[in-house]
């Protein structure tokens, strides 16, 4: 049997309020990045000042904060790191996730007493690597997203009891080998490696016989070309038990690029599955809403990627667009006197079908029957950016909640 208490819950964050979001939707660790040195450069990242601020919100709390320093840093960049680690380390950052093994050495020098986690794109497909990094003092080595189940088992079998394996359980998958892809950089001088991915691989393609130049011919059967190396997104929800038994105990959820609302709603998803499986760890068995949460943010079709065996639909020819719908209509601010207070972030009108999320919970249906501007009028509809307004409802609404409607 696993152990029941280790089992975490780890949720992305690329600025403050995706942070917040992550810690008051059910995430016992937020991953993140500062400024430098992180895999993801499209996110604003964290200053120093927000990272302090993060980790002293996230101790109180009980949680932890994760630094990513994930990149493959440049010969001019390696001055600069023992500043930058040191003054990490300051604001108090539970654990440094890294790939490159000089990073990994620069740390133990300059910071010796802070927790190392050996980033997926090590690439750790067996228990000796594992070990070696063990060995050289990682206390968490984030395995590499082509093993199966069985190879998993067999790692945390032949590896020391104290080293945590964390896996991705959610989100966005790359075509390459953990990650490890040129050919964002090959194409538009973009480097994966060092958090700058256009994601090339989402992009449609045809093929050009070389002596007949501007013919282009499609990679399919019909007039829309082919995704040839469009990845599925990972969706392992309904099997939290089977990656706990192999010996997962971090279900990290990919999407530091991801909006507040994917990242609230996937992470309470998998709170709340999670809670499930330590309250019954014998007999697995998720209710259908939360299944249904995962559906209900912006996704591409779902795979359980490699932890069954090599995949065999992981790949998705015909778009490499998203399934949407859903969209966040508003967001509460506070409940008083039978009504919510909110704040507009989609238009919608008097009599729609709502749906409100609050953190840790399952969501409940209301209709909006009426709708009251800040002058206490009642209108047809919340069509102004970011106005205020309220709605009478029967049960407390905790602020943060989020308010949806289906498209």
């Amino acid at each position: 049997m696993f152990d029941i208490d280790k089992l975490e819950v780890l949720s992305p964050a690329g600025d403050m309020e995706r942070f917040r979001a992550a810690l008051q939707y059910g995430a016992d660790a937020v991953y993140l990045a500062g400024k430098s040195f992180g895999m993801r450069s499209s996110p604003n990242n964290f200053t120093f000042d927000e990272l302090k601020t993060a980790c002293d919100e996230a101790h109180k709390l009980g949680k932890k904060v994760y630094l990513t320093c994930n990149t493959l840093p440049t010969n001019s960049e390696i001055d600069g790191f023992e500043g930058f680690i040191k003054q990490a380390a300051d604001c108090n950052i539970d654990a440094a996730i890294v790939n490159d093994i000089g990073v990994f050495s620069l740390i133990k020098k300059y910071v010796p007493d802070l927790e190392l986690h050996v980033s997926t794109q090590a690439g750790i497909v067996n228990y000796c690597t594992a070990n070696t990094f063990y060995n050289m003092g990682a206390k968490r080595v984030v395995l590499a997203r082509e093993l199966s189940l069985e190879d998993i088992s067999e790692i945390r079998a032949k590896t020391p009891k104290d080293l945590d394996i964390e896996c991705f359980v959610h989100g966005a998958m790359c075509v390459s080998f953990s990650g490890r892809c040129l050919l964002s950089q090959y194409l538009i001088n973009r480097d994966a490696n060092r958090g700058e991915c256009a994601q090339p691989c989402r992009w449609k393609y045809y093929l050009m016989e070389e002596k007949r130049e501007n013919e282009f011919y499609p990679i399919a059967e019909d007039e829309n070309g082919a995704y040839i190396l469009n990845a599925k997104d990972l969706c392992m929800i309904d099997h939290l038990d089977k990656l706990a038994e192999a010996g997962v105990t971090s279900f990290k959820i990919e999407g530091r690029a991801k909006s507040a609302y994917y990242v609230s709603v996937v992470t309470n998803a998998y709170r709340a599955a999670t809670d499930i499986l330590k309250s019954n760890p014998t007999d697995y068995k998720l209710p259908e809403w939360v299944k249904e949460e995962v559906f209900k943010v912006s996704h591409r079709k779902y795979c359980t990627g490699f932890y069954f065996g090599h995949p065999k639909d992981c790949q998705y020819y015909e778009t490499s667009g998203y399934v949407r719908d859903y969209d966040v209509v508003a967001v509460v601010d506070s409940y008083a006197d039978g009504k919510i207070f909110c704040t507009q972030r989609n238009r919608f009108f008097r009599g729609d079908e709502l749906e409100i999320l609050s953190p840790m919970t399952e969501p409940v249906k209301m209709i909006a029957n009426e709708i009251i501007n800040e002058q206490g009028e009642s209108v047809e509809s919340a069509n102004k950016a970011t106005m205020k307004f309220s709605m009478p409802f029967e049960h407390e609404i905790k602020p943060g909640s989020i308010i949806r409607k289906q498209l």
